[in-house]
């Protein structure tokens, strides 16, 4: 399940072996000379080389950028001219430069990620004016299309919301061959995303007056459209999607009112005071405050299974059980951690003074770090199981991401440190 906030300007065989034969007797020169084929195959086993550095350092510099995508790191950074609204992306596999390429109209990039045998580069235009989408090759770093507006991936499916500057506001589907418009929308009020692993990609348009649409994302097809305030809507309203479930809140009640996607019809309606937004957690949804603590309610009813002060933010939830963090406004410097069950919010493990590491791209390990001093950090990979962390290392360097095979850290001197996981 992914959830997606929607910004409303203040929003955000094996058969059993049958009887041993009798081997046969191994002797004179045919048994001498299996010996020497199988110490000349173990001698060349040994000599074989490792798969290349664990750890290699990459260029970056002020003004860079790095993104993970597989075994692949891309940096954005100024040409080697130097010039102030010039950019170069570079792609390296290990310590090696596959390609590098000029990348025209984008002043600052926000994400960078490889689809369907495309490179795709969105983000700020020059001037900061507009939203550009650059897309090549991603064996060769050849240029293949452009077009301004912002590109972003549901599931697999590419869309593109258009630039600012068009007279009217519109959402597309795009192809990641060639650039082509697949499908295209009108875009008014809220938009926000709903994408089950087996399911639908459905998207929700939300004016704050008129009909509320659910669209299918992969054929433009709108699915079901109702009016969710015929009379007046609420002064102060704020929008997401989870589990199925478009989710109001109402600041000036405390209202959380759900609607069931499939129908737009009302399903539950439950007052919970001081929620920043809900977030899929497991077989629940958990109401996070705006100050931490997390409420555990039930998608079906909205019924209140158990409340904790501390925690919030779900990191990952698996097998009944959940890592969560702290809020960002705690001011317990050694932040933490914690695996809670599912079930009744109890504590399994208290991982205090452990930081989570951001992920590029979800499916990797989850890595955590904490500090050593003297600017170095230990490294582990946390699980759900109540286990302390498993020890990976120590490392040095700033704003750290993963992926799901590669660590990238920034080094003191703005390079980039990367790391091999597996």
């Amino acid at each position: 399940m992914v959830v997606t906030v929607i910004d409303l300007g203040e929003l955000r065989d094996d058969a059993p072996p049958g009887p041993a034969r009798r081997p046969p007797r191994a002797v004179g020169r045919p048994f001498r000379l299996l010996v020497v084929l199988l110490v000349a195959l173990l001698t060349l086993t040994a000599a074989t080389p490792p798969r290349g550095p664990v750890e290699w350092t990459l260029p970056g510099g002020l003004g860079s950028a790095v993104f993970v995508s597989g075994d692949v790191v891309y940096v954005v950074r100024p040409d080697r001219a130097g010039a102030v609204s010039g950019r170069e992306l570079l792609a390296y596999r290990g310590d090696r430069e596959r390609w590098r390429s000029p990348l025209p109209g984008v002043g600052t990039a926000v994400s960078v990620w490889e689809q369907d045998g495309r490179v795709i580069v969105a983000g700020r235009s020059v001037d900061d004016t507009d939203w550009q989408t650059v897309t090549y090759d991603a064996a060769t770093g050849a240029d293949v299309w452009r077009r301004p507006g912002i590109a972003f991936a549901v599931g697999r499916v590419l869309l593109m919301q258009s630039a600012t500057s068009d007279t009217s506001t519109s959402i597309m589907e795009v192809d990641p061959a060639d650039g082509r418009t697949v499908w295209t929308a009108p875009m008014t009020g809220a938009l926000g995303f709903d994408v089950e692993p087996t399911g639908p990609v459905r998207m929700v348009l939300s004016p704050a007056t008129g009909q509320t649409v659910v669209v299918d994302a992969r054929t433009g097809a709108r699915l079901v459209a109702r009016d969710l305030y015929p009379v007046r809507p609420p002064p102060q309203r704020r929008l997401q999607i989870a589990r199925g479930l478009l989710l109001e809140f109402r600041d000036g009640d405390g209202v959380i009112e759900a609607y069931d996607l499939d129908t737009l019809r009302p399903r539950w309606t439950v007052a919970r005071k001081l929620v920043g937004h809900v977030e899929s957690c497991g077989a629940l949804l958990c109401a996070v405050g705006p100050a931490g603590g997390m409420t555990a309610l039930d998608p079906a009813t909205g019924a209140v299974r158990w409340s904790v002060d501390r925690w919030a933010s779900v990191a990952a939830a698996r097998g009944g059980r959940f890592l969560v963090g702290t809020p960002d406004t705690d001011t317990d410097a050694d932040g933490g951690l914690a695996v809670l069950d599912q079930d009744d919010g109890r504590l399994i493990a208290d991982l205090r003074g452990w930081t989570l590491v951001p992920q590029h791209e979800s499916g990797g390990p989850l890595l955590a770090t904490r500090p050593l001093g003297g600017g170095r950090r230990l490294l582990a990979e946390v699980g759900l199981s109540g286990d302390p962390p498993t020890i990976r290392g120590t490392l040095t360097g700033t704003d750290c991401t993963t992926g799901m095979t590669l660590l990238v850290c920034r080094r003191p001197g703005g390079d980039y440190m990367v790391r091999r996981l597996t």
